[in-house]
Protein backbone atom coordinates (compact mmCIF):
# COMPACT_ATOMS: atom_id res chain seq x y z
CA UNK A 1 0.00 0.00 0.00
CA UNK A 2 1.55 2.96 -1.27
CA UNK A 3 1.73 6.49 -3.10
CA UNK A 4 3.46 5.79 -6.82
CA UNK A 5 3.00 9.31 -8.06
CA UNK A 6 2.34 12.84 -6.93
CA UNK A 7 0.97 16.21 -9.05
CA UNK A 8 0.49 19.35 -7.56
CA UNK A 9 -0.89 22.18 -8.86
CA UNK A 10 -1.01 25.57 -6.87
CA UNK A 11 -0.45 24.01 -4.19
CA UNK A 12 1.07 26.02 -1.64
CA UNK A 13 4.60 26.90 -2.24
CA UNK A 14 4.56 24.83 -6.02
CA UNK A 15 2.65 25.72 -9.16
CA UNK A 16 3.36 22.76 -10.45
CA UNK A 17 4.81 19.16 -9.07
CA UNK A 18 5.13 15.89 -10.57
CA UNK A 19 6.73 13.31 -8.94
CA UNK A 20 7.36 9.77 -9.01
CA UNK A 21 7.16 7.74 -5.50
CA UNK A 22 9.41 4.99 -4.27
CA UNK A 23 8.82 3.00 -0.73
CA UNK A 24 11.56 5.47 1.06
CA UNK A 25 11.12 9.31 0.47
CA UNK A 26 13.52 11.97 1.25
CA UNK A 27 12.81 15.47 0.86
CA UNK A 28 15.82 17.87 1.17
CA UNK A 29 15.69 21.90 0.65
CA UNK A 30 16.64 25.25 2.22
CA UNK A 31 14.27 26.47 5.02
CA UNK A 32 11.21 27.91 4.17
CA UNK A 33 11.26 25.92 1.00
CA UNK A 34 8.22 24.23 1.14
CA UNK A 35 9.01 20.66 2.57
CA UNK A 36 6.38 20.61 5.58
CA UNK A 37 4.07 21.84 2.68
CA UNK A 38 4.39 19.12 0.00
CA UNK A 39 4.41 16.63 3.49
CA UNK A 40 0.95 18.41 4.07
CA UNK A 41 -0.50 16.88 0.97
CA UNK A 42 -0.90 13.53 2.17
CA UNK A 43 -2.30 14.93 5.63
CA UNK A 44 -4.76 16.68 3.59
CA UNK A 45 -6.11 13.55 1.73
CA UNK A 46 -5.85 11.97 5.38
CA UNK A 47 -7.96 14.75 6.75
CA UNK A 48 -10.78 14.81 4.14
CA UNK A 49 -10.93 11.03 4.22
CA UNK A 50 -11.40 10.75 8.08
CA UNK A 51 -14.27 8.99 8.71
CA UNK A 52 -14.96 11.24 12.10
CA UNK A 53 -13.74 15.11 12.60
CA UNK A 54 -12.93 14.95 9.24
CA UNK A 55 -14.34 16.13 5.90
CA UNK A 56 -13.11 18.62 2.75
CA UNK A 57 -15.06 21.66 4.62
CA UNK A 58 -12.87 20.92 7.70
CA UNK A 59 -9.57 20.08 5.97
CA UNK A 60 -9.38 23.45 4.09
CA UNK A 61 -10.43 25.52 6.67
CA UNK A 62 -7.93 23.69 9.09
CA UNK A 63 -5.30 25.27 6.48
CA UNK A 64 -6.46 28.80 6.37
CA UNK A 65 -8.76 28.52 3.77
CA UNK A 66 -8.07 28.53 0.40
CA UNK A 67 -6.75 31.69 -0.04
CA UNK A 68 -4.29 30.45 2.24
CA UNK A 69 -3.59 26.87 0.62
CA UNK A 70 -3.27 28.41 -3.28
CA UNK A 71 0.09 29.25 -4.67
CA UNK A 72 0.63 33.21 -4.72
CA UNK A 73 2.15 32.44 -8.14
CA UNK A 74 -1.26 31.53 -9.60
CA UNK A 75 -2.18 33.06 -11.95
CA UNK A 76 -4.69 32.00 -14.91
CA UNK A 77 -5.66 28.90 -13.29
CA UNK A 78 -7.00 29.55 -9.58
CA UNK A 79 -7.91 26.55 -8.33
CA UNK A 80 -5.74 24.27 -6.28
CA UNK A 81 -5.61 20.46 -7.25
CA UNK A 82 -4.37 17.77 -6.09
CA UNK A 83 -3.50 13.95 -7.48
CA UNK A 84 -2.15 10.77 -6.64
CA UNK A 85 -1.70 7.48 -7.95
CA UNK A 86 -1.82 4.64 -5.52
CA UNK A 87 -1.08 0.50 -4.91
CA UNK A 88 -3.52 -0.95 -3.52
CA UNK A 89 -4.95 -4.28 -3.01
CA UNK A 90 -3.34 -5.36 -6.19
CA UNK A 91 -4.87 -2.33 -8.54
CA UNK A 92 -3.49 0.97 -9.17
CA UNK A 93 -5.98 3.71 -7.86
CA UNK A 94 -6.21 7.14 -8.86
CA UNK A 95 -7.49 9.83 -7.34
CA UNK A 96 -8.12 14.16 -8.45
CA UNK A 97 -9.04 16.36 -6.14
CA UNK A 98 -9.56 20.18 -7.54
CA UNK A 99 -10.88 22.70 -5.73
CA UNK A 100 -11.42 26.49 -5.49
CA UNK A 101 -13.53 28.98 -3.73
CA UNK A 102 -17.34 30.50 -4.39
CA UNK A 103 -17.98 34.34 -3.88
CA UNK A 104 -18.66 33.62 -0.31
CA UNK A 105 -15.20 32.40 0.07
CA UNK A 106 -16.16 29.18 0.91
CA UNK A 107 -14.60 25.80 -0.52
CA UNK A 108 -15.93 24.27 -3.41
CA UNK A 109 -14.72 21.20 -5.45
CA UNK A 110 -14.24 22.28 -8.77
CA UNK A 111 -13.23 18.46 -10.32
CA UNK A 112 -13.13 15.02 -8.47
CA UNK A 113 -12.55 11.63 -10.40
CA UNK A 114 -11.69 8.43 -8.72
CA UNK A 115 -10.12 5.73 -11.25
CA UNK A 116 -9.14 2.04 -10.57
CA UNK A 117 -6.77 -0.11 -12.85
CA UNK A 118 -7.79 2.84 -15.45
CA UNK A 119 -11.12 2.39 -15.38
CA UNK A 120 -13.43 5.67 -14.22
CA UNK A 121 -15.31 5.00 -10.80
CA UNK A 122 -16.11 8.81 -10.15
CA UNK A 123 -16.43 11.72 -12.78
CA UNK A 124 -17.38 14.98 -11.01
CA UNK A 125 -19.56 17.58 -11.23
CA UNK A 126 -22.30 14.78 -12.31
CA UNK A 127 -25.99 15.64 -13.55
CA UNK A 128 -26.86 15.93 -9.52
CA UNK A 129 -24.42 18.25 -9.27
CA UNK A 130 -25.46 20.56 -12.11
CA UNK A 131 -28.61 20.64 -10.37
CA UNK A 132 -27.75 21.37 -6.93
CA UNK A 133 -24.40 22.84 -6.38
CA UNK A 134 -24.33 22.86 -3.07
CA UNK A 135 -23.39 19.16 -3.06
CA UNK A 136 -20.06 20.46 -4.58
CA UNK A 137 -19.46 21.86 -0.56
CA UNK A 138 -18.58 17.89 0.18
CA UNK A 139 -16.22 15.31 -1.42
CA UNK A 140 -17.54 12.10 -2.54
CA UNK A 141 -15.06 10.17 -0.67
CA UNK A 142 -15.57 11.24 2.49
CA UNK A 143 -18.80 10.35 1.75
CA UNK A 144 -19.67 6.20 3.15
CA UNK A 145 -23.46 6.32 1.65
CA UNK A 146 -21.51 6.98 -2.18
CA UNK A 147 -18.28 5.54 -1.54
CA UNK A 148 -18.74 2.34 -1.40
CA UNK A 149 -17.04 1.59 -5.32
CA UNK A 150 -13.87 3.16 -4.05
CA UNK A 151 -13.93 2.97 -0.22
CA UNK A 152 -10.80 1.22 0.20
CA UNK A 153 -9.10 4.02 -1.23
CA UNK A 154 -10.94 6.59 1.25
CA UNK A 155 -9.53 4.10 4.11
CA UNK A 156 -6.63 3.99 2.72
CA UNK A 157 -6.04 7.61 2.59
CA UNK A 158 -7.77 7.84 6.63
CA UNK A 159 -4.81 5.99 7.80
CA UNK A 160 -2.29 7.80 6.50
CA UNK A 161 -0.39 8.79 9.73
CA UNK A 162 1.63 11.61 10.54
CA UNK A 163 4.58 11.73 13.61
CA UNK A 164 6.53 14.32 14.63
CA UNK A 165 7.13 13.91 18.58
CA UNK A 166 7.58 16.66 20.75
CA UNK A 167 8.80 15.86 24.56
CA UNK A 168 7.38 18.60 26.13
CA UNK A 169 3.83 17.45 25.30
CA UNK A 170 4.66 13.65 26.50
CA UNK A 171 5.48 15.33 29.57
CA UNK A 172 2.88 17.43 29.57
CA UNK A 173 0.05 16.71 32.98
CA UNK A 174 -3.15 18.32 30.84
CA UNK A 175 -1.81 14.84 28.34
CA UNK A 176 -4.96 13.43 29.79
CA UNK A 177 -7.18 15.63 28.00
CA UNK A 178 -8.69 13.49 25.06
CA UNK A 179 -6.88 13.63 22.03
CA UNK A 180 -6.74 11.09 19.29
CA UNK A 181 -3.78 10.33 17.19
CA UNK A 182 -2.32 13.70 18.26
CA UNK A 183 1.08 13.74 15.57
CA UNK A 184 2.94 15.77 18.35
CA UNK A 185 2.95 13.12 21.18
CA UNK A 186 0.16 14.88 23.14
CA UNK A 187 -1.20 10.78 23.07
CA UNK A 188 1.24 8.90 22.89
CA UNK A 189 1.56 6.98 26.52
CA UNK A 190 -2.49 6.80 25.80
CA UNK A 191 -1.81 5.18 21.98
CA UNK A 192 0.27 3.05 24.06
CA UNK A 193 -2.11 2.13 26.96
CA UNK A 194 -4.86 1.06 24.24
CA UNK A 195 -2.46 -1.33 22.63
CA UNK A 196 -3.21 -4.89 23.15
CA UNK A 197 -0.96 -5.99 25.63
CA UNK A 198 0.53 -8.65 24.04
CA UNK A 199 1.11 -6.55 21.21
CA UNK A 200 2.53 -3.52 23.44
CA UNK A 201 4.86 -6.06 25.21
CA UNK A 202 6.37 -7.27 21.76
CA UNK A 203 6.77 -3.66 20.47
CA UNK A 204 8.20 -2.36 23.70
CA UNK A 205 10.84 -5.73 23.69
CA UNK A 206 11.92 -4.52 20.22
CA UNK A 207 12.39 -0.72 21.30
CA UNK A 208 14.27 -1.65 24.14
CA UNK A 209 16.39 -3.80 22.46
CA UNK A 210 16.91 -1.14 19.87
CA UNK A 211 17.40 2.01 22.51
CA UNK A 212 20.26 -0.34 24.84
CA UNK A 213 22.53 0.11 21.29
CA UNK A 214 22.07 3.67 21.53
CA UNK A 215 21.65 4.44 24.98
CA UNK A 216 23.50 1.22 26.70
CA UNK A 217 22.86 2.16 30.45
CA UNK A 218 18.99 1.61 29.68
CA UNK A 219 18.05 -1.73 31.18
CA UNK A 220 14.34 -2.03 30.91
CA UNK A 221 11.38 -0.03 29.18
CA UNK A 222 7.32 -0.36 30.39
CA UNK A 223 4.61 1.46 30.81
CA UNK A 224 2.65 1.61 33.84
CA UNK A 225 -0.71 3.28 35.36
CA UNK A 226 -0.63 5.80 38.20
CA UNK A 227 -3.27 5.17 41.16
CA UNK A 228 -5.48 7.75 38.56
CA UNK A 229 -5.03 5.69 36.03
CA UNK A 230 -2.62 7.62 33.85
CA UNK A 231 -0.30 5.95 32.34
CA UNK A 232 3.21 6.29 32.39
CA UNK A 233 6.67 5.42 30.62
CA UNK A 234 9.41 4.47 33.05
CA UNK A 235 12.58 2.89 32.18
CA UNK A 236 15.36 1.28 34.11
CA UNK A 237 18.97 2.74 33.82
CA UNK A 238 21.51 1.06 35.81
CA UNK A 239 22.83 2.33 39.42
CA UNK A 240 24.28 1.11 42.66
CA UNK A 241 20.50 1.04 44.30
CA UNK A 242 18.55 -1.40 42.38
CA UNK A 243 15.39 0.77 42.94
CA UNK A 244 16.99 3.87 41.98
CA UNK A 245 17.30 3.71 38.65
CA UNK A 246 13.77 4.17 37.58
CA UNK A 247 12.71 7.58 35.60
CA UNK A 248 9.39 8.44 34.21
CA UNK A 249 9.08 10.51 30.80
CA UNK A 250 9.29 13.21 33.53
CA UNK A 251 13.15 12.68 33.91
CA UNK A 252 13.75 11.16 30.49
CA UNK A 253 15.76 13.52 28.34
CA UNK A 254 14.33 14.68 24.24
CA UNK A 255 16.55 12.42 22.56
CA UNK A 256 15.07 9.32 24.24
CA UNK A 257 11.61 10.25 24.21
CA UNK A 258 11.79 11.13 20.41
CA UNK A 259 13.96 8.06 19.64
CA UNK A 260 10.96 5.91 21.59
CA UNK A 261 8.62 7.72 18.96
CA UNK A 262 10.38 6.97 16.33
CA UNK A 263 10.68 3.43 17.06
CA UNK A 264 7.04 2.93 17.57
CA UNK A 265 5.71 4.31 14.47
CA UNK A 266 7.96 2.44 12.46
CA UNK A 267 6.32 -0.80 14.52
CA UNK A 268 2.60 0.81 14.55
CA UNK A 269 1.00 -0.17 11.25
CA UNK A 270 1.34 -0.76 7.45
CA UNK A 271 0.08 2.82 5.98
CA UNK A 272 2.57 5.70 4.90
CA UNK A 273 4.24 6.86 7.46
CA UNK A 274 4.92 10.88 7.51
CA UNK A 275 8.02 11.82 9.23
CA UNK A 276 9.18 15.79 9.82
CA UNK A 277 13.26 15.67 10.31
CA UNK A 278 13.33 12.43 12.24
CA UNK A 279 16.91 13.30 13.50
CA UNK A 280 15.79 16.43 16.19
CA UNK A 281 17.82 15.82 19.24
CA UNK A 282 19.52 12.62 17.94
CA UNK A 283 22.91 12.10 18.68
CA UNK A 284 24.30 11.48 14.96
CA UNK A 285 25.21 7.75 15.31
CA UNK A 286 21.67 7.22 15.72
CA UNK A 287 20.86 9.37 12.86
CA UNK A 288 22.79 7.60 10.49
CA UNK A 289 21.14 3.92 11.06
CA UNK A 290 17.55 6.26 10.19
CA UNK A 291 17.08 5.24 6.60
CA UNK A 292 18.09 1.16 7.46
CA UNK A 293 15.29 1.33 10.11
CA UNK A 294 13.06 2.34 7.12
CA UNK A 295 14.16 0.06 4.72
CA UNK A 296 13.82 -2.48 7.61
CA UNK A 297 10.37 -1.40 8.60
CA UNK A 298 9.26 -0.92 4.90
CA UNK A 299 10.19 -4.44 4.15
CA UNK A 300 8.35 -6.15 7.09
CA UNK A 301 5.26 -4.27 7.11
CA UNK A 302 5.37 -2.86 3.54
CA UNK A 303 5.14 0.49 4.94
CA UNK A 304 6.23 3.64 2.61
CA UNK A 305 7.68 6.32 4.88
CA UNK A 306 8.07 9.82 3.61
CA UNK A 307 10.34 12.26 5.63
CA UNK A 308 11.67 15.78 5.11
CA UNK A 309 15.27 16.33 6.35
CA UNK A 310 18.31 18.81 6.73
CA UNK A 311 20.12 16.04 8.36
CA UNK A 312 23.75 14.91 6.39
CA UNK A 313 24.23 12.45 8.48
CA UNK A 314 21.13 10.97 7.70
CA UNK A 315 22.04 11.50 3.85
CA UNK A 316 24.93 9.23 4.39
CA UNK A 317 23.18 6.02 3.92
CA UNK A 318 24.86 4.42 1.12
CA UNK A 319 21.71 2.69 0.49
CA UNK A 320 19.85 5.73 -0.56
CA UNK A 321 19.66 5.93 -4.11
CA UNK A 322 19.18 9.68 -6.07
CA UNK A 323 15.25 8.69 -7.25
CA UNK A 324 14.16 8.64 -3.33
CA UNK A 325 15.64 12.59 -2.85
CA UNK A 326 13.52 14.83 -3.71
CA UNK A 327 14.93 17.95 -3.95
CA UNK A 328 13.47 21.21 -3.09
CA UNK A 329 14.48 24.67 -5.28
CA UNK A 330 13.15 27.88 -4.47
CA UNK A 331 12.87 30.41 -7.26
CA UNK A 332 11.35 33.69 -7.58
CA UNK A 333 8.38 31.93 -9.66
CA UNK A 334 7.14 29.66 -6.60
CA UNK A 335 9.17 25.91 -5.80
CA UNK A 336 10.13 23.91 -7.82
CA UNK A 337 10.21 19.91 -6.96
CA UNK A 338 12.15 17.22 -8.36
CA UNK A 339 14.34 13.72 -7.97
CA UNK A 340 17.72 14.08 -7.89
CA UNK A 341 17.72 11.45 -9.82
CA UNK A 342 16.82 14.04 -12.55
CA UNK A 343 19.27 16.39 -11.69
CA UNK A 344 22.27 15.95 -14.50
CA UNK A 345 24.84 17.50 -12.14
CA UNK A 346 24.07 15.37 -8.95
CA UNK A 347 24.39 12.18 -11.14
CA UNK A 348 27.80 13.34 -12.27
CA UNK A 349 28.79 13.83 -8.61
CA UNK A 350 27.50 10.20 -7.79
CA UNK A 351 28.86 8.80 -10.41
CA UNK A 352 32.11 10.35 -9.70
CA UNK A 353 31.89 8.70 -5.95
CA UNK A 354 30.65 11.51 -4.21
CA UNK A 355 28.10 10.59 -1.50
CA UNK A 356 24.54 11.56 -2.02
CA UNK A 357 24.60 13.41 1.16
CA UNK A 358 27.33 15.80 -0.59
CA UNK A 359 25.85 15.59 -3.93
CA UNK A 360 22.49 16.87 -2.66
CA UNK A 361 22.89 19.42 0.35
CA UNK A 362 24.99 21.88 -1.25
CA UNK A 363 22.46 22.58 -3.57
CA UNK A 364 20.01 23.44 -0.06
CA UNK A 365 22.58 26.04 1.59
CA UNK A 366 21.80 29.84 1.40
CA UNK A 367 23.94 31.22 -0.82
CA UNK A 368 24.76 33.85 1.52
CA UNK A 369 25.12 31.70 4.88
CA UNK A 370 28.91 33.36 5.45
CA UNK A 371 27.40 36.66 6.53
CA UNK A 372 25.39 35.50 9.38
CA UNK A 373 28.89 34.96 10.97
CA UNK A 374 28.51 39.05 11.17
CA UNK A 375 25.42 39.00 13.26
CA UNK A 376 25.72 41.46 15.92
CA UNK A 377 28.99 43.38 14.59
Amino acid sequence: MRFTRLTLENWRNFKHVELELTRRVFIVGPNASGKSNLLDVFRFLRDVAKPEGGGFQGAVRERGGVSQIRCLHARQHPSVATEVEVELGGSTWGYRLEFAQDNQRQPIVVRERVQRDGAVLLARPDEEDAEDRSRLSQTHLEQVTVNKRFRELADFFAEVRYLHVVPQLIRDPRRVLPVSRDPFGGDFLQQLATTPKKTLEARLRKINRALQVALPQLKELKLEKDNRGIPHLRGLYEHWRPKAGWQSEEHLSDGTLRLIGLLWAFLDGDHPLLLEEPELSLHSGVVRHIPAMMSRAGRKAGRQIILSTHSRDLLLDKGIGPQEVVLLIPSQEATRAELAASDREIRALLEGGVPIADAVLPRTAPEQAAQLALFGT
